[in-house]
């Protein structure tokens, strides 16, 4: 099948934030997650996010803007982002196509900490950003700018 039907079937994926969950969006162009991620059962709400950005790395091929940014993370939260991130460096000419960005809170070290890990295992532009706070909405942290 041609690219473009290919990319026709890949919809924007969005999810509002909650308590226990970050807001989603994912559209072409652009990932991104943000807020706390501690869902009550981890696989059921990260299976379809890790399923969308799967097909996404197989077929899109233009620059993509990957934005993360937590409040709090658990574990088996953390295990579905690291592989999320895995998935992300699978596509083709990620370093010059796409954009990490990875917003932590000003003086939380260790999500500073998390955010060098991870840009430790991909090979693109990761920016580590410090922010004053981290909005709710996805579309309130466009503009973000460093704390």
């Amino acid at each position: 099948m041609p690219f473009i039907s290919e990319m026709a079937s890949l919809t924007k994926y969005k999810t509002e934030a909650t308590r226990r969950t970050p807001g989603i969006v994912l559209e072409p162009g652009r990932i991104f997650i943000l807020g706390r991620s501690i869902p009550v059962n981890t696989g059921e709400f990260y299976r379809p996010v890790f399923d969308w950005i799967s097909s996404y790395t197989r077929e899109y091929r233009e620059e993509t803007r990957i934005e993360f940014g937590f409040e709090y993370i658990n574990t088996s939260s953390m295990k579905w982002i690291y592989n999320i991130m895995k998935e992300i460096s699978r596509m083709k000419e990620i370093a010059a196509k796409a954009k990490i960005i990875w917003y932590y809170e000003k003086g939380d070290e260790d999500m500073c900490e998390l955010g060098f890990i991870l840009k430790s295992l991909v090979e693109c532009p990761f920016y580590v950003i410090e922010v004053d706070g981290l909005k709710r909405s996805p579309y309130d942290a466009i503009g973000f700018g460093a704390g």
